[in-house]
């Protein structure tokens, strides 16, 4: 009898052509869209004795994203049957800096945090004991439903502070499916339940962009800001466009509860082949301590 599962791998690239270098399965938990991948050649190995991960490139952009890349990456799409790598790559490599589509990749957009919505919340650690939840999906149960915070009206002011829903720690074991680099210089990372737990449950977590070095929170967030960019190594960051890992990532993360008020209403943010499966629109941000890798 034929392996049924031979059935829901592909040696093809749908969006370019090209010939994958090693099987996509299909259906594995936390996959992109496939016609969304333009490159799968990247690998990279943190550690001697560890995994090797292989980081799915894709054109999968948070819908709201304005920045040069996303704009970029459209435009390399937009009509064309098979868009050109060159042109898919060109785009993913722009500065994520806010301002006027660049010819040219831009200088990098370095560390500081570059945003201005809920400044002071995004930037700050709430002072409260540690929760730990070993399940993405158990963390989001305990947390305040978003048509009542909605009601709240938070303020997306700069100034706009951590409310008491919000004085929350949280430490959160589960698995890095993909992330990327927003405008603002925040890492968003989509992380998810085991893979083999059954039900897909996702949850944005965002390493901060860096407050001022007098900042009370900034050792923590530099200090998980510099654990990721180690664990990946810089050539490994991902731009506007999703990264996804091949096989996902365990990790561990740390931070404080944050919800996106800027999202209260229109696109909430995630990659499009997994916003199904994002309930929620709260984050852990900013992450004070993470551990990739088992």
């Amino acid at each position: 009898m034929p392996d049924i599962r031979q059935k829901t791998r592909t040696r093809r690239l749908l969006l370019t052509g090209a010939k994958a270098m090693e099987p996509l399965d299909l259906l594995r938990p936390g996959m992109p869209a496939l016609d969304s991948i333009h490159d799968d050649r990247t690998t990279f190995k943190p550690t001697l004795r560890g995994p090797t991960y292989r980081i799915l490139k894709t054109t999968e952009v948070d819908s709201y994203e304005s920045t040069r890349p996303a704009k970029a990456l459209r435009l390399a799409l937009h009509g064309k049957k098979t868009p050109a790598p060159a042109a898919i790559a060109a785009a993913a490599k722009l500065s994520p800096a806010k301002g006027a589509l660049a010819a040219k990749p831009a200088a990098a957009a370095g560390d500081n945090f570059a945003g201005t919505a809920r400044k002071a919340a995004k930037l700050s650690i709430a002072a409260a004991k540690t929760e730990n939840f070993t399940d993405v999906s158990k963390l989001i149960a305990s947390l305040t439903p978003v048509d009542q915070m909605v009601k709240l009206k938070i303020s997306t002011s700069a100034t706009s502070n951590r409310v008491a829903q919000e004085k929350r720690n949280v430490h959160v074991t589960g698995f890095l499916f993909a992330a990327s680099r927003e405008a603002d210089n925040d890492f968003h990372l989509i992380v998810g339940r085991d893979p083999k737990a059954g039900q897909e449950t996702y949850m944005t977590m965002e390493i901060s962009g860096l407050p001022p070095a007098t900042s009370s929170a900034f050792a923590a967030l530099n200090t998980a800001r510099t654990a990721y960019k180690q664990f990946f190594g810089t050539k490994n960051l991902p731009g506007a466009g999703y990264h996804f890992y091949q096989p996902p990532i365990p990790v561990k993360v740390d931070g404080s509860l944050f919800f996106d008020a800027t999202h209260s209403k229109g696109q909430a943010p995630g990659p499009p082949s997994l916003k199904s499966r994002m309930p929620t629109i709260w984050e852990i941000h900013p992450v004070t301590k993470i551990k990739l890798g088992p």
